[in-house]
């Protein structure tokens, strides 16, 4: 299935049936006859979580609205679906925080769960202080509401950081070392952290103390960051590749938000430290930017990691990466080619129609004309006469096309994944070129086949019997034709296909399957109809001339008396159809293509394809239990949000306690 925009909000409720089945899997207790989860049944069994043991009764209180130690059906399903609420994260942590289950939290509540977090063992909050005097009051009576628990919680984590940096600043200077402040972004705000920013934490501030001003100024900067995309996107009018300066950055960021000159400096040091670079890209921003607690739902039937890291990308995995991808071309042009085939047919005898010769009128009007006479005079099935050597012919051909395509967009991409557009046009050629070994024989042989039907009662002619008569060589008559047809088709088609989805990408760069399908055809559209001219000469190459035909020699003989016997319009003949034709076919095959990378995903340590959004998350959605359906696709995510949004860990398992917990479970 493919994946479809996901927040919580967008998650599908589940059947009662379906989530009754499920639940009478995990649940083990039984009480007056009725069956019910335990916490262990719930977090380990059902989740398949290994926290300890106070922390699993933490966890299962968040479904256990009566507080009573057992998960009823009831409680089960309406958890399923507050899972499918646009607001799920911050309730299912107040539900966290709401150990009595009356709609409220109080001072006790809150100090008992806070005081059971890693972030609490690591930077000792003054729990009678200000801060807390603010929401609970200062004799800590007061209890707060869901709506104002939400953003005491996401206050709370950013007074945790400044209560960390009084800590460290033991003088008041109002600064601290390089590796305290390592260790306060890595200790409490390592949600906030992506692997090339805690790597470059100390490299970032040179060695040089941190004041305040720039501490809040980083941690804000990443708490902002996809307000920084928007920032980008709008100066650079929506240009994911484009590189932008400092200056160009600060500019739009004043027309468009508060962020702060220090907020730009610090993103330009990090990107500098990372990179080398002194402009940035939206890639640069993706590297800094922390992972979402949710993302896009992928179902993969798949997923292999061949290589640990890019580092050990061997020529043994590169030619197992184009094998794959060879495989799922072949595959992606079958269903393309079967899609629009008619329109194919009807392309090539509008075509091969010749007005300038004697040998009578006009066979058709216009292509519906010749669409319609196929069906009277052949059937349904003559529009799909010459198929078989089509897919026999269309797997490797679009198979080589797109895997010389990707292989050498990857050779020509820098380490920011971009790539100049005259590299772009470069690979389409490459891809064009390259297909010519398959495309030839396959065309000429596909024409001969769909043209055989409009002699009237006239010998049935076969694949085989046309591939004897030609021979080796004559399979590749009009090779010239075809390369000056596909060469330039494919230099225009796939740097306009790359940019177009780029374009219909949403603002975290996914394209849903429909926005390929799209770019695919848009993308066809120029390239298909410019190279006209060329498909013209090479179906008059390559087609038999019945008796009183033009006959023809080459390409230049072909064009000087096309032109000379039916005038310019004639080297335009079957635009239509053969925009029609190929558009459509190109989306359905590069949409094809994507998709079968996404469900049949395997890590070569390479480019992935752009907007398929995917190996993001630590916990990743299609890794899911099968039995976390509807709201529950996004349980895991939801409890990795409260970690990585508010950074509150509860404590797990040692590594050695958890095999035999899992061993427990089952």
């Amino acid at each position: 299935m493919p994946r479809t925009k996901t927040s919580p909000m967008h998650l599908k409720r589940c059947s009662t049936e379906k989530l009754r089945e499920i639940f009478n899997k995990y649940a083990t207790q039984e009480v007056n006859g009725d069956l019910y989860m335990t916490s262990d049944d719930f977090v380990r069994g059902f989740l398949g979580q290994s926290y300890n043991e106070e922390s699993v009764k933490l966890l299962a209180g968040i479904a256990d609205t009566s507080k009573d130690g057992l998960i009823s059906f009831a409680e089960f399903q309406a958890f399923e679906g507050l899972l499918c609420t646009p607001d799920a994260l911050y309730k299912t942590a107040f539900q966290l925080f709401d150990r009595n289950g009356n709609g409220s939290v109080t001072y006790s509540e809150f100090v008992d769960v806070f005081k059971k977090t890693d972030l609490h063992a690591k930077i000792p909050f003054k729990l009678d202080g200000p801060f807390i005097q603010l929401y609970f009051g200062k004799d800590r009576q007061r209890t707060i509401n869901y709506a104002e628990f939400s953003q005491f919680l996401h206050d709370f984590h950013e007074e945790c950081a400044l209560e960390a940096f009084r800590m460290k600043d033991t003088s008041g200077s109002g600064f601290i070392s390089a590796l305290d402040f390592q260790d306060i972004m890595v200790n409490v705000k390592k949600h906030l952290l992506t692997a090339d920013v805690k790597d470059n934490l100390v490299a970032v501030t040179e060695g040089h103390k941190v004041s305040f001003p720039y501490f809040m100024a980083f941690n804000s900067l990443l708490n902002n960051m996809e307000l920084i995309k928007r920032i980008y996107l709008n100066a650079t009018s929506g240009n994911r590749t484009e590189p932008i300066t400092k200056d160009e950055l600060l500019q739009s960021a004043q027309t468009m938000s508060q962020i702060t000159p220090l907020e730009i400096d610090i993103l330009f040091q990090l990107t500098g430290a990372i990179h080398q670079t002194g402009r940035i890209v939206y890639g640069d921003l993706s590297s800094i930017a922390p992972e979402h607690y949710t993302k896009h739902i992928t179902t993969r039937l798949t997923e292999i990691k061949a290589v640990e890291s890019p580092a050990d990308r061997s020529i043994f995995i590169q030619m197992l990466e184009s094998t794959y991808r060879f495989t799922l071309g072949s595959v992606a042009g079958a269903v393309g080619a079967t899609a629009v085939y008619p329109i194919d047919l009807v392309k090539t005898r509008m075509q091969n129609q010749r007005t300038g010769s004697f040998i009578g009128e006009v066979a058709y009007r216009n292509s519906w004309d010749c669409c319609k006479k196929v069906i009277r005079h052949e059937g349904f099935l003559g529009l799909y006469r010459g198929l078989v050597p089509q897919l026999m012919g269309v797997a490797p051909e679009k198979a080589i096309k797109l895997t010389v395509n990707d292989f050498v967009r990857d050779k020509m991409t820098d380490k920011q994944g971009q790539i100049p557009r005259w590299a772009e046009v470069l690979a389409g050629a490459c891809a064009g070129g390259s297909q010519v070994i398959f495309t030839n024989p396959l065309e000429i042989v596909k024409i001969r086949l769909q043209v055989a039907g409009e002699i009237a009662g006239g010998a049935k002619v076969r694949a085989w019997n046309v591939v004897r008569e030609l021979g080796l060589f004559g399979l590749y008559k009009g090779a010239r034709a075809c390369l000056l047809r596909d060469v330039p088709f494919s230099a225009i088609y796939f740097p306009m296909y790359a940019h177009t989805k780029a374009a219909f990408a949403d603002e975290e760069g996914y394209n849903h399957p429909l926005t390929l399908l799209a770019a695919g055809a848009i993308a066809g559209i120029p390239a298909a109809s410019l190279v006209t001219p060329a498909d013209v000469i090479k179906t008059r190459l390559q087609v038999v001339a019945r008796t009183g035909q033009t006959t023809y020699n080459g390409v230049i003989d072909a064009a000087r008396k096309i032109m000379a016997e039916e005038g310019p319009r004639a080297f335009w003949k079957g635009t239509v159809a053969r925009v029609f034709r190929s558009s459509p076919q190109f989306g359905v095959t590069l949409v094809t293509y994507e998709l079968l990378q996404r469900m049949l995903y395997v890590d070569f340590g390479g480019s992935r394809p752009a907007g398929s959004d995917v190996a993001q998350t630590k916990q990743e959605l299609s890794k899911l239990n099968p039995d976390h359906v509807g709201g529950y696709q996004a349980a895991l995510p939801m409890l990795n949000g409260i970690e990585t949004k508010f950074g509150l860990s509860l404590p797990r398992f040692s590594s050695t306690l958890k095999a035999s917990s899992a061993k427990q479970a089952s």
